[in-house]
């Protein structure tokens, strides 16, 4: 089974792989500051916004078109992005918000360093 990145950050931090968590929960356990993790978000939510067709659908799979019908919410899909990036993902943590991923570099957080 393929773990997802929410369940990679449970799992890590000692909690149930399928444990909800709010933005202010993640910055408290991780130490990263919100108004970068609020960055990501941000991103998360015009990516979805803006490239309806790389959106996944509620059940994983990446379905075709640009509807964004039956697909992910805004949030949900910004989450998604926020857990991507603190488990270091190429994607965002050395990709599209690796600017910010740089930032958190130079505050030193412990597990987050270069």
């Amino acid at each position: 089974m393929v773990r997802t990145n929410k369940q990679k950050f449970n799992i890590k931090y000692g909690f149930k792989p399928n444990d909800p968590h709010s933005k202010a929960e993640i910055v408290r356990i991780t130490g990263i500051p919100k108004r970068i993790l609020d960055q990501v978000y941000d991103r998360g939510l015009g990516a979805r916004r803006n490239n309806p067709t790389s959106v996944r659908s509620l059940s994983g799979r990446k379905t075709g078109g640009t509807s964004l019908k039956g697909k992910m919410s805004g949030p949900q899909w910004a989450m998604s992005r926020i857990y991507s990036f603190i488990t270091k993902q190429k994607g965002t943590w050395g990709g599209a918000d690796k600017d910010l991923a740089d930032k958190v570099k130079k505050l030193k957080i412990k597990g987050y360093m270069r």
